[in-house]
């Protein structure tokens, strides 16, 4: 269903999906990729085909899935920052998923700048209990809060991604590594085209996995 809800900048616009043959055992929210990227790649949004999937892998899980709209983006106010403020986003997108199911774990996971997002607020946000990174570009952008990052969680990469692979990832953070799952899809560019279906399938497998070594 189509939400909105408040945030630091104005009102924000999502799509929340949850079970709908019994009840979550945790809730995620989904953050979508850079909003103004240089040409010709089309601008990040919560429709964005790595975040859908991402998301559709959460639900076939059995999680409750929050997809939003940073601010600027689409029906959600305020202007586009990209220095850290739309942090604030994804801290008032937790609040409200903390609104609706306040029993529940949260957790957190972008594809691209999202991952960034992720990565910027996870070592500040205590309720977050699991990551998710996907596609987080650590080759071209300083994302050194990823370093900083003690819940447990996920990493997949693209093989043949020009803004960071498996290879870059672990030679910049070896501690992030270590305490994290790190995937690699092979043959893939950032976007996982040709491939996109193993967004999906992975991302489904390690929140199950995930999920029965939580407590029910």
């Amino acid at each position: 269903m189509n939400v909105r809800f408040e945030g630091p900048a104005g009102m924000l616009e999502g799509i929340l999906w949850e079970p709908t043959d019994g009840l979550p055992r945790a809730a995620v929210v989904v953050c979508h990729p850079h909003p103004k990227p240089p040409p010709p790649t089309l601008g990040g949004t919560m429709r964005n085909n790595v975040v859908h999937r991402i998301a559709r892998g959460f639900g076939d899980a059995g999680l409750a899935v929050l997809r939003f709209n940073f601010r600027s983006v689409g029906a959600s106010e305020g202007e586009h920052d990209g220095q850290g403020a739309e942090d604030g986003d994804l801290s008032a997108a937790l609040d409200f998923l903390a609104g609706r199911h306040p029993d529940l774990p949260l957790w957190a996971a972008g594809f691209s700048f999202g991952a960034r997002t992720v990565a910027s607020l996870a070592p500040r946000e205590s309720r977050i209990e699991r990551v998710c990174l996907v596609a987080l570009p650590v080759g071209v952008y300083e994302v050194e809060s990823a370093r900083h990052i003690t819940q447990p969680g996920l990493v997949l990469m693209a093989e043949k991604d020009v803004f960071g692979t498996r290879a870059q990832l672990e030679s910049r953070f070896p501690e992030l590594v270590d305490r994290m799952e790190v995937q690699e899809v092979p043959g893939v560019d950032h976007f996982f085209t040709g491939d996109l279906e193993q967004v999906r399938t992975r991302i489904a497998d390690w929140a199950t996995r995930s999920l029965a070594g939580s407590p029910a």
